[in-house]
C-alpha cells in the first residue's frame, strides 16, 4: 500500500525551503507568492489552486540582471531570455537550473517527471525548420478527443 504523504502548509514549505539554504522572499505586492532562489537560479511559487502542494507561478530559471530568464530551445542551441536580455545558455547554466529544480521539487514535494530528471527542459521550443508551417494549415478530420469535447 503506498504511503500517503502529509501535505505541507505554505508556511511549512517556506520554512523547509529556508532550512535547506534556499533564499525565500515574499513577492512584493502579491499575497501568497514567494520568490525562491539558490545556485544562481530562481522560481516564483504559490499554493496550488486545489490547495494541495505548490504551483510554479514562474518556472525555475537562471537569474540574469535580477530577472528569472526563460529557457528557449531553438533546435541548434538553448538560450536564456529576459525582457531585456538574451544570451546563449552554457552547460553550467543548464546544470544550475537542473540542480535547482530537482532540489526545489524535493523540498516542496512536487513530482519529479522522468523527462525532467534526465535533463533540463525548456520553457519554449522554436525550431527554425518550423518557421511558417502554420500559414496554410492542412484541413483535417476531427480526432476522437476533439469529438469527445464537443458534447
Amino acid at each position: 500500500m503506498p504511503k500517503k504523504t502529509k501535505q505541507l502548509t505554505l508556511d511549512e514549505m517556506v520554512s523547509s525551503l529556508r532550512s535547506s539554504q534556499f533564499d525565500v522572499q515574499q513577492v512584493a505586492g502579491v499575497a501568497g507568492q514567494y520568490r525562491v532562489q539558490k545556485h544562481g537560479c530562481a522560481a516564483v511559487i504559490a499554493r496550488a489552486s486545489d490547495g494541495n502542494g505548490v504551483a510554479f507561478v514562474t518556472r525555475p530559471g537562471f537569474v540574469l540582471g535580477g530577472e528569472i530568464a526563460h529557457l528557449l530551445d531553438r533546435g541548434f542551441q538553448k538560450f536564456l531570455k529576459t525582457r531585456r536580455l538574451e544570451i546563449t545558455a552554457t552547460a553550467d547554466h543548464l546544470r544550475a537550473i537542473h540542480r535547482f529544480s530537482a532540489e526545489l521539487k524535493e523540498v516542496v514535494g512536487s513530482p519529479s517527471l522522468y523527462n525532467e530528471s534526465i535533463g533540463t527542459t525548456s520553457d519554449d521550443y522554436f525550431y527554425d525548420r518550423l518557421k511558417g508551417r502554420d500559414k496554410n494549415p492542412i484541413p483535417r478530420s476531427p480526432t476522437p478527443w476533439d469529438r469527445a469535447g464537443s458534447h
